[in-house]
């Protein structure tokens, strides 16, 4: 018997993982968007794993409410056409280690704590300690 379920567009899961991450990033649960949005979580679970598309309209409120522009959810994407020389000397897929970073549950209760600090000093002496730990390991 041959399979008929249609699979989900690249770019559709891909938008979907970019309003999970960004809903994550603020601790906004599925339902709060939800009722931001007049939908129900189990639409907003659909979006994120690209069941459903993401209409335009419903899109632009969802940026609205995330507060990032439209084009953060299509950021990356698969298939996105780069010309050449447009990058100047930006990193290929630069952002990528980014949303691995704050897909990890380490990383996002990372980012929040360090946010929430409001003395640039104290952040940087974090970023250090961060580097001098990220050395020790790589000379074990």
């Amino acid at each position: 018997m041959l399979e008929n379920k249609k699979k989900p567009n690249p770019i559709d899961i891909h938008v979907g993982s970019r309003i999970r991450l960004r809903r994550t990033m603020l601790g906004m649960s599925q339902e709060k968007l939800g009722e931001s949005l007049g939908i129900t979580f189990q639409q907003i679970q659909k979006y994120e794993k690209g069941t459903n598309r993401v209409g335009a309209s419903r899109l632009q409120n969802i940026s609205s409410i995330l507060n990032v522009p439209v084009s953060f959810f299509f950021e990356d994407a698969p298939g996105e056409q780069v010309v050449a020389g447009t990058n100047g000397f930006s990193e290929a897929a630069s952002s990528n280690y980014v949303v691995d970073f704050l897909s990890s549950s380490e990383g996002l209760q990372l980012n929040r704590a360090f946010v929430k600090i409001n003395d640039p000093k104290v952040r940087r002496k974090v970023v250090d300690l961060v580097k001098a730990l990220a050395a020790d390991a790589d000379a074990e």
